[in-house]
């Protein structure tokens, strides 16, 4: 057997940090959509996206939104795995023991049950998605002093364009569209358009080979939306203009 090197990082220290990092952002998220409107002139925050409005006036209309992508997270393959282990310990890590003893049910009871529901959140969460490219166009354009929009550029601009491209990938690597796309076919020459799909099967599974790069890069992305939009908000910092 061999002997792990000194500089080796301990078996808990990655689900130390997912705990961590989820918890952070969970509470982040929370504090985010309470606050109300996320907005800065042309910019929308993805907290707030698509823009609703809200039915009484101390509810936050984020939380008509964030239910979509926060169970698509929650239900991904990826992520059950990531707070299964750090979180519930189920087990912590490789060759470590489970604390839940032979009481294990797998998804068949609530709430894990839900996690059944991932193909769902993942057309909901499209939806949602294509509202943020619209977002992301519309940061693109500025008013001037009449109130028309001229095509530009800002650092905002770019960042809200970084991140619906890493919420791209993300969700278009996702387990249940490759599954949607071949994973059911036994013969894709023996289908309609079976080519196609299978060449498009493919591009998916190369993606889905970086699933977990794409969820955690597209997480950090939407959290430093938002934290950008409320610096602006607060006159903390200035949106750099470049045309």
């Amino acid at each position: 057997m061999s002997v792990a090197s000194s500089n080796e990082r301990p078996w808990w220290f990655e689900p130390l940090s997912i705990v961590v990092v989820l918890s952070g952002f969970s509470i982040y998220a929370i504090w985010a959509a309470l606050q109300g409107q996320g907005a800065y002139h042309n910019y929308l925050s993805p907290f707030f996206s698509p823009k609703l409005a809200s039915p009484f006036s101390w509810f936050s209309p984020a939380f008509l939104i964030l239910w979509v992508p926060l169970g698509f997270r929650a239900t991904c393959y990826y992520y059950r795995k990531a707070y299964y282990r750090s979180f519930f310990w189920d087990p912590p890590a490789c060759a470590r023991p489970e604390l839940r003893g032979e009481k294990y049910s797998g998804e068949t009871k609530f709430p894990f049950i839900i996690n059944n529901l991932h193909r769902y959140f993942f057309l909901l969460a499209t939806i949602v998605l294509a509202f943020l490219w619209y977002d992301a166009i519309l940061a693109f354009f500025f008013k001037d002093g009449s109130g028309n929009a001229h095509f530009g550029a800002a650092l905002g601009s770019l960042i809200f364009l970084i991140n619906v491209v890493l919420l791209s990938l993300y969700s278009f690597s996702c387990h249940s569209l490759r599954h949607i796309i071949g994973g059911k076919m036994d013969c894709f020459t023996c289908s309609l358009a079976g080519g196609a799909r299978h060449k498009t099967w493919g591009w998916v599974s190369i993606l889905n080979e970086r699933h977990p790069l794409w969820a955690w890069l597209s997480l950090f992305s939407v959290l430093s939306v938002d934290i950008y939009i409320r610096l602006l908000q607060a006159g903390l910092i200035q949106d750099v203009r470049f045309f």
